[in-house]
């Protein structure tokens, strides 16, 4: 049976995101949390390959405590296990840093349940919106690598190969590769599936399982949470919203509206510019 990892993340709701003006900081305060939508996609297309082919699906997170509700939901819609991994000392961490433990959690889960076959990650986070995790996992464990997968065509476990789209910017690369592989999600991906009350009920009950850094004895201090960490964040600022003028144009008729608004776009001034009036 094969064996596929998604590493998913919880993430402040893009929504509802907004900036302190003095710190330049997020304010998370009071903004909801959900489960990264493009790892929901990966996660939605393991569990397609677990309904067609049979697999184990184990899904694993990095985040303080709050994130076992991310893990939950993951549960629901049908994953078998979920790992959160959190501890003070993991806080801070980049892109570089979250790749080291990842890894490092990604060979535990295999110690533990065996040799994982595929992993899908969604292709960047809504918070960090890098797109650097993915790759520095596959990097570290020397997996096989396709990303901006936007249609997994065939999944062979006999022969333990795979074929996917991936969509570049000018096309669609097909590309075939073998196991153990890494695959990031963009959301055309698939269209993730609501979760049905027989999993929402067994999720209530879940208790992911919980790893700090006792758990990994051989983990580096140094290459986890700030001391783990080179990259900095000098500013952050939100875009100045620009007033712009406007006109309501009203009437009974539509056909009397549609008048109105073709006399207005052919007298101004970018018709003139255009060369329509």
């Amino acid at each position: 049976m094969l064996h596929i990892v998604v590493c998913i993340k919880q993430v402040p709701d893009s929504r509802e995101i907004r900036i302190d003006p003095v710190t330049n900081t997020l304010i998370r305060q009071g903004v909801p949390s959900i489960v990264n939508f493009y790892d929901l996609h990966g996660l939605e297309e393991a569990l397609r390959i677990k309904d067609e082919l049979g697999a184990r699906v184990t899904v694993v997170t990095m985040g303080p405590p709050p994130a076992e509700k991310s893990l939950k939901e993951c549960i629901s819609l049908g994953a078998d296990e979920a790992v959160l991994i959190t501890d003070r000392k993991f806080a801070g961490a980049d892109t570089l840093a979250t790749s080291y433990v990842l890894a490092k959690t990604l060979e535990k889960v295999a110690d533990e349940w065996g040799a994982i076959d595929m992993v899908f990650c969604g292709k960047q986070t809504l918070d960090g919106d890098t797109g650097q995790v993915g790759p520095g996992i596959a990097c570290r464990l020397d997996l096989e690598q396709l990303t901006y997968v936007g249609k997994v065509i065939h999944v062979d476990p006999e022969k333990r190969r795979v074929r996917v789209e991936r969509k570049l910017e000018d096309g669609v690369e097909v590309v075939e590769t073998s196991f153990p592989v890494l695959i990031t999600a963009l959301k055309e991906l698939n269209k993730v599936r609501r979760a049905p009350m027989p999993g929402m009920i067994r999720a209530a009950r879940f208790k992911p399982v919980v790893w700090t850094t006792n758990d990994f004895p051989d983990i580096e201090i140094s290459k986890i949470g700030l001391k783990g960490s080179p990259t900095i964040v000098s500013k952050t600022w939100v875009p100045e919203v620009r007033k712009v003028n406007g006109e309501k144009i009203s009437g009974e008729a539509l056909e009397q509206i549609a008048e109105q608004l073709m006399e207005k776009l052919w007298g101004s001034e970018l018709a003139q510019k255009l060369g329509w009036a």
